[in-house]
């Protein structure tokens, strides 16, 4: 009887603590639930006094940039169309030369872009063209050089013979390149011209364009406002109507970001089809989540470009595909749940319903109609960047002193409250990120990058596109992303997966910034990432001018 008793008396026992671990669980996940809340709460007023404070900073500041001249008006077409013109006589390499560096000398002591220029050379290689195709070429010259005669910047990172190779980096600021990284050397054999090399942030590894040897690149639709990072300096002189070909790279949205803060197109194609070597110091034979890329005014000229630094991996990204945007399958994230991000402002949420709302009343059977998507990867954007970025071969501290130390947080950041580091905040910040904080843990990362990536691949298939957000917020002011560090999330995932994704312009919002979101797919999917630009872009905005046009 008694060992009847007991028997009852554990069973009870046993139920009263599974009720007892109920109530626990749902307390833990009640004040869990709370302190996000809270959380959120708390941030969204934080995030509003700092725009409140660096509006007052910035606002007196703004400076228009000048007015698009009548004799400049040429430079409104792409690069194909003005290839093409040269190609047909229509229009001499020497005049489009001499208008585009007349039009950077007007924007870049407002933009501070250039860091260097090339200006005589490039007038002369522009008379070179000129006289070659007076003499008589065959077609298939031109077929060879899509781009000749053609001016093109390219952003300080990447090696351009005899120009400025500093890097941003203090300790670089007298060194030249002793020749092209092969993204340029591919531009130049497409017969493209180097006008000049533009601004950059320390080692391309921060999300605003401004360094210790030259300073801070202005955002030319408000110049209060970032332009981005890195290829900002490009993205500037692009959004100006100053260049018509603009060669960037990105690691984590150092192509896309600048285009989405200044208005633009852009295309980062997939990982392995570009080679980075001369860029940032790489060899280009170590396996890499970076790319080479362009921002471009004109949808029309990503495809053509990104052939060109594919180089012979270009077929395998079979950018000439015919794509029927209206047979895509389309999903789409309205904003991601990681904790550390911005959450989405009205105004891109706004751009993002219209998109939705576009390609659903475009949709010819309920197969094409856009459907929500969600993965919890996406719940963890920065700790997987920032893991992948463990994996990538560059030191960032020793590159810093140019590879004749190693920089260390612990020394510098004192050194920078007494005004005597070389570095800027962003890069003492990104020692502390490596050197101070732990690591993420790498099984994790691993499986769940592993994840995403094979439930994508499968989702998307050969016909799927990705409708995901660019950011939480339009270009912010200068110095704020300090405090804002992590939002640069929504571009880095993509380099994560190694995805390609184009960045699409939607117009500007009521107080004229740029507002855009982007459109990823499957590996090689690069054609469809393009397509979707061309449908969407012109339809909803497209990129808007910083300026009055003639």
């Amino acid at each position: 009887m008694s060992n009847k008793l007991s028997s009852k008396e554990e069973t009870v026992a046993e139920s009263h603590k599974k009720e007892n671990n109920k109530s626990s669980s749902l307390f833990y996940g009640i004040s869990i639930s709370m302190l996000r809340q809270f959380f959120f709460i708390i941030r969204i007023y934080f995030e509003k006094l700092v725009d409140l404070i660096f509006g007052y900073l910035y606002e007196s500041q703004v400076k228009k940039i000048p007015d698009l001249k009548k004799s400049q008006s040429i430079l409104l077409e792409s690069a194909v169309s003005l290839a093409l013109k040269i190609q047909t006589k229509q229009l001499k390499a020497e005049d489009l030369m001499r208008t585009t560096i007349d039009r950077i000398k007007d924007v870049n002591p407002i933009l501070n872009a250039v860091t260097d220029e090339r200006f005589d050379d490039a007038l002369r290689d522009a008379q070179e063209v000129d006289r070659i195709i007076e003499s008589g070429v065959p077609h298939e010259y031109f077929q060879k050089k899509p781009f000749l005669g053609v001016p093109f910047t390219a952003k300080e990172s990447h090696a351009v013979k005899g120009m400025l190779h500093t890097l941003g980096v203090a300790s670089r600021k007298h060194i030249r390149a002793t020749e092209d990284a092969e993204c340029v050397r591919l531009l130049r054999e497409a017969g493209a011209i180097p006008v000049a090399v533009t601004n950059v942030p320390e080692l391309n590894k921060w999300q605003e364009t401004r360094n210790m040897v030259f300073g801070q690149t202005c955002n030319p639709h408000h110049t209060g406002r970032t332009a981005g990072g890195s290829s900002g300096g490009e993205a500037a002189l692009q959004a100006a109507i100053a260049v018509p070909i603009s060669l960037c790279s990105d690691i984590g949205g150092s192509t896309r970001m600048p285009a989405f803060y200044c208005g633009l197109y852009a295309l980062n194609p997939t990982a392995g089809h570009t080679s980075i070597k001369g860029s940032t110091l790489r060899s280009g034979e170590d396996p890499t989540m970076a790319s080479v890329g362009f921002v471009s005014r004109h949808h029309s000229d990503l495809a053509p470009l990104t052939k060109v630094v594919a180089g012979q991996k270009a077929q395998d990204l079979d950018l000439d595909r015919v794509v029927d945007v209206k047979k895509l399958r389309y999903f789409y994230v309205e904003s991601a749940n990681d904790p550390r991000i911005s959450p989405i402002c009205e105004e891109l949420r706004e751009a993002m319903n219209k998109v939705i709302n576009k390609l659903t009343v475009d949709a010819t059977s309920t197969e094409y109609v856009p459907k929500p998507y969600y993965h919890e990867g996406f719940n963890h954007m920065y700790s997987l960047w920032r893991y992948w970025m463990t994996k990538e071969t560059d030191n960032f501290a020793k590159l810093l002193t140019n590879n004749e130390g190693e920089a260390r947080f612990i020394k510098e950041l004192p050194k920078k409250l007494l005004g005597q580091s070389n570095y800027t905040l962003a890069a003492i910040l990104k020692l502390g990120d490596d050197q101070i904080l732990p690591p993420v843990d790498a099984e994790w990362a691993e499986k769940l990058t592993a994840e995403l990536r094979e439930e994508l691949i499968n989702l998307l298939g050969s016909d799927g596109v990705l409708i995901f957000p660019s950011a939480p917020t339009p270009a912010p002011y200068h110095y704020s992303p300090l405090l804002k560090p992590y939002n640069f999330a929504y571009w880095g995932i993509f380099n994560v997966l190694k995805f390609p994704a184009a960045q699409i312009p939607l117009g500007v919002s009521g107080g004229g910034l740029p507002l855009g979101v982007q459109a990823a797919a499957a590996p090689r999917g690069d054609a469809l990432c393009a397509a979707v630009a061309a449908r969407l872009g012109p339809a909803l905005g497209g990129a808007a001018p910083p300026c009055a046009l003639p």
